[in-house]
C-alpha cells in the first residue's frame, strides 16, 4: 500500500513537471532561446491595472469591468476578460497574467518573468497623459529604471543583465494621441496638420524606444495603430447617422503606421544587436471588423456595455446594461476589444512575428 502510494505521488509529480516545462518551452526561438520575461509599456490596451489608485477618469477596477476574467472579478484591465499582455504572457510560456508593477500585490519574484507600465489613457503626445492625468511614457521609463534596481538588489546584476536582452518589450501607444488627443477634442488638430502630427508622435516613440535600448533590452516590439475610424466611439463622433467608420480618422492611423514603421526599419540598422519589431494591429482588427462571421461575431460597431455608442471607462459601470452574449461583440466598451478579440489578434501576432525577434 506504501509503495503504490509513493508511485501515486512520483507519477503525479512527473506529470506536474511536465506541464510545468512544456509551458515555459512553449515559444522557442531559433537556436533553441526561450524568452524568459514579458515587459509592456503603453496604454488601456495592454494596462493590467496601473491606473487603479490614481486619481483620473480613466480606470476600469469596477463592474462590468473583468466580468469573464478568472474569478468574476474587475482588476484594472480593460475589457470584459484579459488584454493582449496576459495572451501574450501566456503564448510565451511565461506566465498567466501580467502583474502591473504599481500592483500592491507585486512579489519579487514577479519581477523576474516581467511586469506592466502601461497606463490606460496614455500616449506618446506629452499632452495626452495630461488630459486624462494618467501615467505618461516618460514616467513609465522612470518606473522602468527602479524595477532594473530592485532585479539588481534580488537577483544580482549578472542576472539582471540577462533577463534585460532575453526579453520581450512591447510598446503599445497612440490611440489616445490619434483618436482623443487629435480628433475627439480638437486640441491639437488647432496645432497640426494630419502628417506633422503624425511626424512628432513617430519621433517621441524613436526617442522612448531609443531610451529602452540604452537601458538593456533589445527584443522590442511597437505596435501600430489599430483602425481607430471604425472603434465603435469614433464612429458615433465622425461616422454620420449610419455610424460609418471613419476614413479620415483611419486615414491617420495608416499614415502614423507607415512613418512608425520606417523608423523602426533605420533604428533596426543603427542600433547594434537590436530586434526592433513593428507589430501590425491595423489589418487583423479591420479585418474582423469587416469580415465578423469568419471570426464567430456578430456587433462590430458597437460595445458590449450600454449602448455600446460612447460608453467606456467611468460610464461603462455596474449601472449600465451589458449584452447577453459578449462572445457576439467585436468590442466590450465604446473603444476596447473583448477577450476573445484580443485573443485571436494575439494568435495573429504571434504567427507571423516570433521568429522576428530571434
Amino acid at each position: 500500500m506504501e509503495m503504490s502510494m509513493i508511485a501515486v505521488v512520483f507519477l503525479c509529480c512527473v506529470v506536474c513537471l511536465r506541464l510545468f516545462y512544456t509551458a515555459e518551452a512553449l515559444v522557442t526561438l531559433p537556436g533553441n532561446e526561450t524568452i524568459p520575461a514579458l515587459i509592456m509599456f503603453g496604454d488601456s490596451i495592454v494596462d493590467t491595472g496601473s491606473n487603479n489608485d490614481l486619481t483620473t477618469l480613466a480606470k476600469c477596477n469596477f463592474p462590468p469591468y473583468g466580468r469573464d476574467f478568472p474569478g468574476g472579478k474587475p482588476t484594472g484591465r480593460f475589457s470584459n476578460g484579459k488584454v493582449p499582455s496576459d495572451f501574450l504572457a501566456e503564448a510565451l510560456g511565461i506566465k498567466g497574467f501580467i502583474p502591473s508593477y504599481l500592483s500592491s500585490s507585486l512579489q519579487p519574484h514577479d519581477l523576474l518573468t516581467g511586469v506592466n507600465f502601461a497606463s490606460g489613457g496614455s500616449g506618446y503626445d506629452p499632452l495626452t497623459p495630461k488630459l486624462q492625468s494618467v501615467i505618461p511614457l516618460s514616467d513609465q521609463l522612470r518606473l522602468f529604471k527602479e524595477y532594473i534596481e530592485k532585479l539588481k538588489g534580488n537577483f544580482g546584476e549578472e542576472r539582471t543583465n540577462f533577463i534585460l536582452s532575453k526579453s520581450l518589450v512591447i510598446v503599445v501607444s497612440s490611440s489616445n494621441d490619434i483618436a482623443n488627443s487629435y480628433f475627439a477634442t480638437g486640441i491639437r488638430k488647432m496645432q497640426y496638420d494630419v502628417p506633422s502630427y503624425d511626424d512628432m508622435l513617430v519621433q517621441v516613440a524613436s526617442s522612448f524606444i531609443k531610451e529602452l535600448y540604452a537601458l538593456g533590452p533589445r527584443r522590442i516590439g511597437v505596435f501600430g495603430a489599430p483602425p481607430l475610424g471604425c472603434v465603435p466611439f469614433e464612429r458615433t463622433l465622425f461616422g454620420g447617422i449610419e455610424r460609418k467608420c471613419s476614413e479620415e480618422v483611419n486615414m491617420a492611423s495608416k499614415l502614423f503606421n507607415a512613418k512608425l514603421s520606417a523608423e523602426l526599419d533605420s533604428l533596426n540598422q543603427n542600433l547594434p544587436q537590436a530586434k526592433i519589431v513593428y507589430i501590425d494591429v491595423y489589418n487583423p482588427l479591420l479585418h474582423i471588423i469587416e469580415n465578423p462571421t469568419k471570426y464567430g461575431f456578430e456587433v462590430v460597431d458597437k460595445g458590449c456595455c450600454g449602448t455600446g455608442t460612447i460608453e467606456a471607462s467611468v460610464l461603462c459601470n455596474r449601472l449600465e446594461p451589458t449584452c447577453a452574449d459578449v462572445s457576439k461583440y467585436v468590442f466590450w466598451d465604446s473603444f476596447h476589444p473583448t477577450q476573445r478579440t484580443y485573443q485571436i489578434m494575439v494568435s495573429k501576432i504571434m504567427t507571423r512575428y516570433t521568429n522576428s525577434f530571434s
